[in-house]
C-alpha cells in the first residue's frame, strides 16, 4: 500500500463515523498531512453541518501548516452552495496545495466542477486512490443520484428448514426465529439507513414497532404497504416514535402515498419512485415474503442480509428465492448471517 492509499484508507476509516446521520449528504472522510505527519482529520457532521473536509482544517492547530500540506478526501470536494459553502472553495481560500481524491461525485451540481475549480486555482489535484473501496463507500448517495432510487437493502430470518413464518398464530407478534444478538445487530442496521419497509400482512400479524429500541440511534422513517387501507390506526406503526408513509391506492392523509396496484409488474419501481420524491437514499425491506419476492423478482435490490436460525417450523410460508454473489458468512452464536450482492 503507497503513500496515498495508506490515507485515503484512514479517511474511509474515519468517514464510517458519519453513518446514518450525514443523509442526504454522503458520509465523506478527511486527513490533512503535512511532513508525513497527520495533523488534522474530519468526517461530515449531522446534516446541516459542516463537510469533512471542513471539519479536518478545523482541527488543525496551527493553520501555516496548511500552504504545505495535502488534504486527502474519500470523495470530490463539492463546488456548490448547499446548507454550506463549497468546501473546493475553503481549499483554496487556505492555499492547500495537494489535494488527493478518491473518487469523482456524479451529483450534477458538482461532477467534475470541484476538481477543475482546484485545478484552476493552482492546486495539485491526484484523483481515484483506492477508487472502487471509496464508490462502494458512498454507495447510498452514488445509487441515489445515478438510479434515482434508495439504495435498497433487503432483510429476513428463515428457520433451518426455509421458512420465514408460521402458517398462522396465536397472538399479534414477532415469532423469533433468531436469537437476541442478531436481533440487536437488526437494530443497529436499522440506525444506519434511512428507511424500513414491511408489507400489510407483516403489520397485521406482528404488529412492530420498526424501531432502533435494541440499539441507540435514530429510528428510521417506516413505510409500510397498505393498499386497500386494511390497517387499523391503532397499530404501533403509526405510533408517534417514528414518522410513517403509508402507500395506498389512494392518498387518504397527509402521510399517504398512492400507486397503480394493478400494474402487477412494477410495483417495485413505483415504490421505489415514492421513496425518492421523498429524498430516502437507503431502505430496508423487512418483508413480509411476498414484498420481499416482490423487490427480488423485479430486480431492484443492492444488498440482501439473510440470516438462518435453528429453529424449524415443518410447514410456514416459504423463505423468498435470492441468487446474487454471496459476499459474506459469519455466524452470530446459533445464527448463520449472509450477505449478497446484486450482480
Amino acid at each position: 500500500m503507497n503513500t496515498h492509499e495508506t490515507y485515503i484508507t484512514r479517511c474511509l476509516e474515519i468517514a464510517k463515523n458519519g453513518l446514518g446521520s450525514t443523509r442526504p449528504n454522503p458520509m465523506v472522510g478527511s486527513v490533512i498531512v503535512c511532513n508525513n505527519k497527520i495533523i488534522g482529520e474530519g468526517y461530515t457532521s449531522t446534516y446541516g453541518g459542516n463537510h469533512a473536509e471542513v471539519n479536518a482544517m478545523n482541527s488543525v492547530n496551527d493553520k501555516t501548516l496548511l500552504k504545505q500540506a495535502t488534504i486527502y478526501v474519500t470523495l470530490e470536494p463539492c463546488a456548490h452552495y448547499g446548507k454550506t459553502p463549497p468546501c473546493s472553495d475553503l481549499i483554496i481560500k487556505h492555499q492547500i496545495p495537494n489535494v488527493v481524491i478518491g473518487c469523482v461525485d456524479d451529483f450534477e451540481k458538482v461532477a467534475g466542477l470541484g476538481i477543475k475549480r482546484l485545478k484552476a486555482a493552482g492546486c495539485n489535484v491526484v484523483v481515484g486512490i483506492l477508487e472502487k473501496k471509496c464508490r462502494a463507500h458512498h454507495k447510498r448517495f452514488f445509487t441515489f443520484h445515478n438510479k434515482k432510487r434508495p439504495y435498497i437493502i433487503l432483510k429476513w430470518a428463515e428457520t433451518s428448514d426455509g421458512f420465514i413464518a408460521p402458517i398462522s398464530k396465536d397472538e399479534q407478534k414477532p415469532v423469533w426465529i433468531t436469537n437476541t444478538y442478531s436481533r440487536q445487530l437488526v437494530h443497529k442496521w436499522r440506525a444506519e439507513e434511512q428507511a424500513i419497509l414491511v408489507g400489510t400482512q407483516t403489520a397485521l400479524a406482528d404488529n412492530p414497532s420498526l424501531t432502533t429500541r435494541d440499539f441507540t440511534g435514530k429510528n428510521p422513517i417506516r413505510i409500510v404497504l397498505d393498499k386497500t387501507e386494511r390497517l387499523p390506526d391503532n397499530l404501533t406503526i403509526f405510533n408517534d416514535a417514528a414518522q410513517t408513509i403509508r402507500i395506498t391506492e389512494k392518498n387518504i392523509n397527509k402521510n399517504s402515498e398512492n400507486i397503480d396496484w394493478e400494474s402487477k409488474t412494477d410495483i417495485a419501481k413505483q415504490i421505489s419512485i415514492i421513496l425518492y420524491n421523498n429524498n430516502i437514499n437507503s431502505v430496508i425491506i423487512e418483508g413480509g415474503a411476498q414484498t420481499l419476492q416482490t423487490f427480488i423478482d423485479e430486480n431492484l435490490w443492492d444488498e440482501a442480509r439473510v440470516f438462518t436460525g435453528q429453529t424449524t417450523f415443518k410447514t410456514g410460508v416459504k423463505a423468498p428465492h435470492i441468487s446474487g454473489q454471496l459476499v459474506h458468512e459469519e455466524y452470530i452464536l446459533t445464527d448463520l448471517l449472509k450477505i449478497y450482492k446484486n450482480d
